[in-house]
Order: structure tokens, then C-alpha cells, then sequence
């Protein structure tokens, strides 16, 4: 009897080591290069965004029916749970977020460093050192907002966030266009940078790729901290236009709390 309960006692305990040596091996023992996909999922409120002909309420009572949103996401370094960071390289860092474009809602991120990844840093926009190198620092990038209209113009700068549709409130009844365009705007360069933590690890792995789902709530754009009312933007003949002015600033402020991980795949 006691030597079933020592050859038990045993084979428990080496189970027991190769569990724990098993488990370090997936977290210290990792190295070589992987993929990272971090996918933007545009809603509003809490509901999945529907282009032109979902009713959006906001706090003011306004109606919005979106018709497209776009933003340029940049500059994204990733945190791991050591806490040493990863810099994805900025000549690679500049993407266009596009909810009428399927193919621009996933990020795909290549050569990264294995490991286990708890935060997601990155920039909504374009900084203005880097824009401040013209196509030196920009590579293809100029060209390839110019083509999804997210230029001001060549020499004025990018829109980092553009917003439009129509909208109706208690004071406009007839429903009425609307813009929303971030960027840099006399003194304001209104880029914003947003850092967020995963609820679970994103493990990257030369074979496993972990993708990084992001909500990205557009109700946040004019009906966040600072509430913003298109009515009150409305010339009666354009529509209600906001791309400068006092309000860009406080929406761009908003822009900080648009964003969270829903979750994280690691398949």
C-alpha cells in the first residue's frame, strides 16, 4: 500500500512539474517573429453601424443616418505583460479605417516580436513630427489618402477623422447634411493618441495569430464628454459643417474615449 501511495504521490508530482515547465515554456521560452491583426468594428452607441439608413439618437435629441466615416489610425506600439514595448516601424504605421471598405477594417500587422501582449497604443491621425518630413516620412501614404479623400491638400495636411451623413432634431426638421472633419486647423493640430488595455493576453506566436478586436464607438465623435449639437453648426444652406473652430478641439478630445478591446482572439 505504501509504495502504490508513493508511486502515486510520485507521478502526481511529475505531472505537476512538466504542467509548470509546460506553462513557462508558453510564456519565457518564445521566440522569432509573428502576426498581430487588430480589426476596428465602427458602432454607435450600442449598436453595430449601419450606413445610410440606421437612425442614430443622440443625448441632444439629434438624428444622424451616417453615410461614411473614415479615420487614419498611426503609430502603434504594443505593450507586453513584462511591460517592455514593441514599435511597429511608422513608415508601415499608417492605415485608413474605412466602414464602407470591409478589407480596411483589419490591420494586419507582420514581424512581431513573440510574446505575450496586454496593450495597444496607437495614434488617430498623422503626428505633426511626421508630417513635418513631407514624403520623406510618409512614404506612399500621401497617395494613398489623396485616393480615399482624407487630404485636406497636399500642403494644408490630412483629414485624420472624416464623419458624414444627415440629420434631423427638434429645430431642423428637414434632414440636413453633415460633416465632421478632424485635423489641423490654424493653431489646433487635433492629433489624438489612444492607449487601451486587453481584458486577455494577445499571444503572439509564429503560429498563432491573435487578433485585437476593437469597438470603435462613433457616438462618441459629437456626443461624448463634450456634447456637441449640429444644429447649432447648421448654416441653413451647407449643412451643419464642423472642420475647425472651437469645437474641433473638443471633439477631438472625445475621440479618447471612442475606442475599447472588446476581446481578443488567439486562434
Amino acid at each position: 500500500m505504501k509504495f502504490k501511495l508513493y508511486t502515486t504521490a510520485l507521478l502526481a508530482a511529475t505531472a505537476l512539474f512538466v504542467s509548470c515547465n509546460s506553462d513557462d515554456n508558453s510564456v519565457n521560452n518564445v521566440s522569432g517573429t509573428g502576426s498581430l491583426d487588430v480589426e476596428f468594428d465602427n458602432a454607435f452607441g450600442g449598436n453595430d453601424l449601419i450606413l445610410n439608413t440606421q437612425s442614430n439618437i443622440t443625448s441632444n435629441s439629434e438624428n444622424l443616418k451616417i453615410s461614411s466615416i473614415k479615420y487614419i489610425i498611426s503609430n502603434i506600439v504594443l505593450t507586453k505583460q513584462d511591460g517592455t514595448t514593441y514599435t511597429y516601424p511608422k513608415s508601415q504605421s499608417y492605415f485608413i479605417v474605412n466602414e464602407a471598405d470591409e478589407d480596411s477594417h483589419v490591420l494586419e500587422l507582420q514581424n512581431i516580436p513573440t510574446g505575450d501582449y496586454t496593450r495597444i497604443k496607437f495614434g488617430v491621425g498623422v503626428d505633426q513630427a511626421q508630417f513635418q518630413l513631407g514624403a520623406e516620412g510618409q512614404g506612399d501614404f500621401l497617395a494613398v489618402a489623396q485616393a480615399e479623400d482624407m487630404l485636406w491638400s497636399w500642403s494644408a495636411g490630412y483629414k485624420f477623422l472624416a464623419f458624414e451623413g444627415t440629420f434631423t432634431s427638434p429645430t431642423v426638421t428637414a434632414a440636413t447634411p453633415f460633416m465632421v472633419h478632424t485635423g489641423q486647423t490654424g493653431t489646433d493640430y487635433n492629433y489624438t493618441e489612444i492607449t487601451l488595455d486587453m481584458p486577455t493576453k494577445a499571444l503572439v506566436r509564429t503560429t498563432i495569430t491573435p487578433d485585437v478586436h476593437i469597438i470603435a464607438d462613433l457616438s462618441k465623435i459629437i456626443d461624448g464628454t463634450n456634447k456637441i449639437k449640429l444644429s447649432d453648426n447648421n448654416d441653413g444652406g451647407m449643412g451643419a459643417m464642423i472642420m475647425g473652430g472651437a469645437n474641433l478641439p473638443l471633439i477631438t478630445a472625445n475621440l479618447s474615449d471612442m475606442f475599447s478591446v472588446n476581446h481578443v482572439h488567439n486562434d
